[in-house]
């Protein structure tokens, strides 16, 4: 199958081509969007990533252009207009579980690394300052942890917390994980979760319900100095709420991997650009917020995973063997 690879970066081309595989990949560094969408005509399969544009009018060029298959090559599918889905007759495949340890042990750098305010203790010693004024953090053991969203990455990271950091781990999830409750963890009301947490951790999807989870309500009802954690979708957080949370104390720290508007900046080098998105200004201003660019995902097993995956799905769809991993409309 001929298959347009979009949003390609060295080490997503270095995973794919170190997989032995009958498809014919053209690797694209551009970003999939309505303006680079004319690329992908001719191809019967596209491959794209977690911020290519995928609402209607990238679903309906692709369909137009001869395009069959829709290959995500990551779990989180809220980027897909699914309505137009439906109305071409696109297929969507995704790779739901590359790798959950990646995702979660990237979770509790971000928790250390804001906890323990890592970077700007590494930035003092850099600078020949060896003061531990400012720098104390607290002992997880032994604190409250709220975990939402409890699927494969969120399970991870609550046993890394409990059997791990001896925590008190809480959850809460629409759909309780039986691995969960077998580990003595308790499963609350998302209210209860954020008056009692010390410390947040995000792992759901991006619905209309976990939309703006937390928000200036949410804000108001948090244990004052909580510490949060989002690995799962930027717009999970409102920022602004965030950014109000921060200034008043009531957060005492952010650690992000994701953020709400994250689309025009992240998986390239901007450098030596201006930075023109207020919100995220005002984020890195705070000596209190750690963020990275997306990149929990990013370990060589992880990589490997999700290349394997995704070609075992194009090989799926090409030999019209049922595909596991396949998305519908109701998804």
């Amino acid at each position: 199958m001929k298959v347009a690879l979009f949003s390609t970066k060295p080490y997503d081309r270095e995973s794919f081509e170190a997989i032995d595989h009958t498809h014919e990949i053209d690797f694209f560094p551009q970003r999939l969007t309505e303006e680079s969408v004319h690329l992908a005509r001719g191809y019967p399969a596209v491959c794209a990533f977690a911020n290519d544009v995928l609402g209607a009018p990238v679903i309906h060029a692709l369909a137009e252009g001869g395009t069959e298959v829709l290959a995500l090559r990551c779990a989180g599918c809220n980027h897909v207009d699914f309505d137009a889905v439906e109305e071409t007759g696109l297929r969507v495949v995704n790779v739901p579980a590359y790798s959950p340890n990646a995702v979660a042990e990237h979770a509790v750098g971000l928790m250390q690394a804001v906890n323990r305010h890592l970077p700007r203790a590494v930035a003092q010693v850099r600078m020949g300052n060896y003061a531990l004024h400012g720098l104390a953090g607290m002992d997880v053991i032994g604190k409250t942890v709220g975990v939402v969203g409890t699927g494969k990455i969120g399970t991870v990271f609550a046993r890394i917390l409990k059997q791990g950091f001896g925590a008190e781990v809480i959850a809460h999830d629409p759909y309780p994980n039986e691995s969960c409750r077998e580990m003595g963890i308790e499963y609350v009301s998302i209210e209860n979760l954020f008056e009692r947490s010390d410390i947040i951790s995000l792992h759901c999807p991006l619905t209309e319900a976990s939309h703006h989870l937390i928000d200036a309500d949410a804000v108001a009802r948090l244990k004052p100095g909580v510490l949060i954690v989002n690995t799962s979708r930027g717009a999970v957080i409102d920022t602004q709420a965030a950014i109000d949370g921060l200034k008043s104390g009531r957060i005492g720290g952010l650690g992000l991997d994701v953020y709400e508007h994250e689309g025009p900046l992240f998986f390239e080098d901007r450098s030596d650009e201006l930075l023109t998105d207020d919100q995220f200004a005002r984020l890195l201003a705070f000596q209190n917020v750690v963020i990275t660019g997306h990149q929990a995902f990013l370990t060589r097993e992880a990589l490997d995973q999700i290349a394997k995956q995704t070609l075992e799905n194009l090989t799926c769809i090409e030999t019209g063997t049922a595909c596991e991993r396949e998305l519908t409309p109701a998804t």
